[in-house]
């Protein structure tokens, strides 16, 4: 495999870190991701190769899922293994998270028995609560607010197919959810623009997308109609209609979104080599067209496997620091 070629020159110095987070893409720096981008690819390679490579011998991973999941269980299941490590699976039917026992109580107690935790749960408030009182790195695994895992998966993708993606643009068609806010901090930090279309009363909230140091100028542009979103985007991108927790809203939001499917039509605006992506599970027939998603622009399976090669990199790099 071709070396990542982000862009940006890394200059982390090795070492073990100070406990760090990821609760949001805007945590890291640019050229921690140009590191992080570089490390996904070497340990995607050794991974193609069944070259063995496991810097996480016993260490122990903590996974906490108040969301239900296959994607990211398996993602951080099989990426901890393959890094020499073991893994802790807890839901909500066998832990106290936030029920009989204090999020903060149960933090201080997990973070003792194991080296890293990743949490997908519903609010934001719920992971940085637990982190405050972590000694060990978290790692947000979705919320309600942010899915930086993805997006971080969906960048290594796009720069595997394309090349880096600063100047590029991303279209956003659908609800101005957790993916939406996440992609607008990324764009912010490297360097591209994010078109946004949502349905009127499901726009991106400025306040929560945006990162300590706000949302670039120029970043991002907001378009009524889907179709104008995608003229020469180099990416488009969407999601469920509905994310969980928001079930009861399903009927009225199939009305709502009924004119932001992803389509053909969409795909033909944008850039002749634009790439589809879609975070899974898809829903063909809702926010996007068979076509699209089984079609030949579509990579959607590059970008769900490699939802494992990002978490990789970025477990050993909160835990070990930058590697020669």
């Amino acid at each position: 495999m071709n070396p990542v070629n982000f862009g940006i020159p890394s200059t982390i110095p090795k070492g073990a870190p100070p406990v760090r987070h990821y609760l949001q893409f805007s945590d890291l720096r640019a050229d921690e991701y140009a590191y992080l981008l570089e490390r996904a690819a070497f340990i995607k390679a050794k991974f193609k190769t069944f070259t063995r490579h496991q810097p996480l011998v016993d260490r122990t991973l903590a996974m906490i899922f108040e969301k239900a999941s296959t994607r990211t269980r398996v993602s951080f299941e099989a990426g901890m293994y393959q890094l020499g490590g073991s893994v802790v699976h807890l839901t909500t039917g066998d832990s106290q998270l936030g029920r009989s026992e204090p999020i903060e109580d149960s933090a201080r107690v997990i973070s003792r028995m194991a080296d890293l935790v990743m949490i997908r749960t519903y609010e934001q408030t719920k992971i940085e609560r637990f982190a405050e009182y972590s000694r060990v790195p978290v790692i947000n695994g979705l919320t309600n607010e942010f899915h930086p895992c993805q997006i971080l998966a969906d960048i290594f993708t796009f720069i595997e197919h394309r090349g880096p993606i600063q100047g590029k643009t991303v279209a956003w068609v659908g609800d101005g959810n957790n993916m939406a806010n996440t992609w607008l901090q990324a764009a912010t930090l490297l360097d591209f623009k994010v078109n946004v279309s949502t349905p009127s009363g499901y726009e991106v909230n400025e306040k929560i997308a945006s990162g300590p140091d706000g949302i670039r100028a120029g970043s991002y542009e907001n378009f009524s109609n889907p179709l104008d979103a995608c003229r020469g985007a180099d990416l488009v991108t969407t999601d469920v209609w509905t994310s969980m927790g928001y079930e009861a809203e399903n009927e009225v939001r199939k009305q709502a979104f009924a004119t932001w499917r992803v389509s053909s039509e969409m795909m033909a605006v944008a850039q002749p080599g634009a790439l589809f992506m879609h975070c899974l599970p898809a829903h063909r027939g809702e926010e996007v067209d068979a076509e699209v998603i089984d079609g030949p622009q579509s990579v959607v399976w590059d970008e769900a496997e490699n939802r494992m090669h990002v978490q990789k990199a970025l477990m050993e790099y909160l835990l070990l620091g930058r590697q020669a």
